[in-house]
């Protein structure tokens, strides 16, 4: 699968599907659907396998709603979601793109994101609903800088 002919920009009506993959992962879905123009999804088969997104505070990112349906896990598929998803915040002049995860450190700093504490997340990206309390606050805070 190539990843040219998998990604394109998500819609309104990918909406349902979405929401099924985040909720299949066990990810919020508060704020997701206001900042979907910021979305990406991948389709396999006619049907969605995968959705990453961000949300935009100035030269900063928060990378969101990162998932991959069970069927093409093991497949590369997230990580060039990944790619796809970092090209799209640095087209838009983002900087830095952090994110809050409960399971899924590994993956990040295999591709590129480090820890970091909180308070080291700009005061501007404290005002999304993820970092208001939408995951909790066990959740690691991970960054990647962006060319």
């Amino acid at each position: 699968m190539e990843e040219k002919s998998i990604f394109r920009d998500a819609e309104q009506a990918d909406w349902p599907a979405i929401e099924a993959l985040l909720q299949s992962a066990a990810l919020p879905l508060d704020g997701a659907r206001e900042c979907l123009a910021n979305f990406i999804v991948g389709e396999a088969d006619g049907a969605l396998c995968c959705v990453a997104g961000f949300e935009h505070y100035g030269r900063h990112g928060l990378l969101r709603s990162v998932a991959v349906s069970e069927s093409m896990r093991g497949r590369g598929v997230g990580e060039r979601l990944l790619d796809a998803i970092k090209f799209r915040a640095n087209s838009h002049r983002i900087s830095s793109l952090y994110l809050l995860t409960t399971t899924a450190s590994h993956f990040f700093v295999s591709r590129g994101f480090t820890h970091i504490e909180r308070v080291e997340v700009p005061i501007a990206v404290h005002a999304s609903l993820e970092f208001k309390g939408v995951c909790p606050a066990s959740a690691n805070a991970m960054v990647a800088y962006l060319n």
